[in-house]
């Protein structure tokens, strides 16, 4: 643990009458893009992290961590390690984060497990995150869904609808915000998942990381879902960074693997779009 200071009272009384510390949970705020985060941690582990800007304050924190996870929330002194530095840089995969204790289906895990390796200044649609967290039952890694959708409008954001569902479930029970990026995550067609804490605080947590507003709506608006370079003939997810180095007369917007497929391009190694 790092950044110790004075013991607060309740984390004095605990001690005091010898409530092993196993027993809760201490948090901490930080401050973080779109305001502070409360954090909550058990000995190096992560346990909750909630953005100021979702609970207000600190007691109703504590409420909603010993809801979430059946442990009491007592302010500390310190930070788990690692924690301020992934706070203040967006990196945070190294981070020891325990999802166990929240009351997650495997499923939903999965995803927010995938969603952690999603790149700093960065966003991935619906359909990579499925791939990644290896859901069974989602669509054929590495392909598309057919022209037409299933009879009872099966597929949805390029995924089953069961699978979307899930999706949409573990986004907005996210019990480690911003240390696990959902605000990195956007629909098939480009749009942001917020369910957590809504546009305005994802805007700015997106923003935070050099994600303008304006560059997601106008890749939402062109439906830009993939872009490739006219040099190299690969295609990547707008935002990889080696998409970001491809000149504006050397771009080519596509809106599937599909349609980059039949032009002769070929997925970037780097950020692993599906390909057709």
């Amino acid at each position: 643990m790092a950044d110790t200071g004075p013991t607060p009272f309740e984390l004095k009384v605990l001690r005091y009458v010898g409530i092993p510390e196993d027993r809760y949970d201490t948090y901490v705020r930080v401050e973080a893009p779109a305001g502070g985060l409360y954090v909550a941690q058990s000995g190096p582990v992560v346990t909750g992290a909630v953005l100021a800007a979702v609970v207000g304050t600190a007691r109703e924190f504590e409420e909603r961590h010993l809801a979430a996870t059946g442990r009491s929330a007592v302010p500390g002194t310190a930070t788990a390690p690692g924690v301020r530095p992934a706070v203040r840089t967006g990196r945070a995969r190294q981070l020891r984060i325990d999802l166990a204790g929240v009351g997650l289906t495997d499923a939903e895990s999965a995803v927010l497990d995938a969603v952690r390796s999603i790149p700093y200044g960065q966003l991935r649609p619906t359909s990579w995150v499925v791939r990644e967290a290896g859901l069974q039952g989602a669509a054929v890694p590495d392909a598309e869904p057919p022209d037409a959708e299933p009879p009872g409008g099966a597929l949805q954001d390029g995924v089953p609808r069961g699978r979307t569902a899930q999706m949409a479930a573990a986004l907005a029970r996210n019990p480690i915000q911003l240390l696990i990026p959902c605000h990195r995550v956007t629909d098939d067609e480009g749009v942001p998942h917020d369910a957590a804490y809504g546009g305005a605080v994802g805007a700015a947590l997106r923003e935070a990381e050099g994600i303008s507003p304006e560059r997601v709506r106008a890749l939402v608006r062109t439906h830009t879902v993939f872009l490739g370079s006219d040099t190299t003939h690969i295609y990547c997810h707008p935002l990889c960074a080696h998409a970001r180095r491809i000149t504006p007369r050397h771009q080519v917007p596509f809106r599937s693997a599909r349609d980059a497929r039949r032009a002769g391009y070929r997925p970037c190694r780097s950020c692993r779009p599906l390909a057709a």
